[in-house]
């Protein structure tokens, strides 16, 4: 049985329609740079779990679409470069500190399911992205959260 996941991400860094356009419609998840988060990457995360891609920062903050985790969670080589944004000195590649997974696109939604079409399900009040504060870019979705998004999105996956 899959695992639901939501990631966010910027859509002037990466939006859902930069992972369509990518090779195989398939990316490296990288650049977390958050200890929880990346607990969740290296730990938790598992081959087939479905990732809902979330747009922060955006108008409006939506669900834009689904992915598919097609390789669990591995060492975030963009630590290692010191010409990459997500350069991080102190990670090592004998002993990293951030990991990523790899994701492919599944679905992406024709009618985005925004942030207040969210906060407007009875079912989805305890979900950690509509928690106050929550700043997490990697996420668990319950499958009975996931099961309210997917039925927003008229999607059956």
């Amino acid at each position: 049985m899959s695992n639901y996941w939501l990631f966010k991400s910027e859509p002037g860094i990466f939006s859902i329609d930069d992972l369509a356009k990518s090779k195989q419609a398939t990316t490296f998840w990288d650049g977390v740079r958050n200890y929880q988060a990346r607990n969740f990457l290296r730990d938790s995360l598992k081959k087939n779990d479905i990732v809902f891609f979330y747009h922060s920062n955006a108008e409006p903050l939506a669900i834009v679409g689904i992915c598919q985790v097609i390789k669990e969670g591995y060492p975030d080589h963009t630590a290692f470069d010191p010409t990459n944004a997500h350069y991080d000195p102190t990670s090592k590649k004998e002993s990293p500190i951030w990991y990523m997974v790899d994701i492919t696109l599944t679905k992406k939604f024709d009618n985005p399911i925004t942030l207040d079409m969210l906060k407007g399900q009875k079912g989805l009040r305890d979900m950690r992205l509509l928690q106050r504060g929550n700043r997490l870019s990697v996420m668990p979705v319950t499958a009975a959260e996931a099961e309210i998004i997917l039925k927003l999105s008229g999607d059956k996956t």
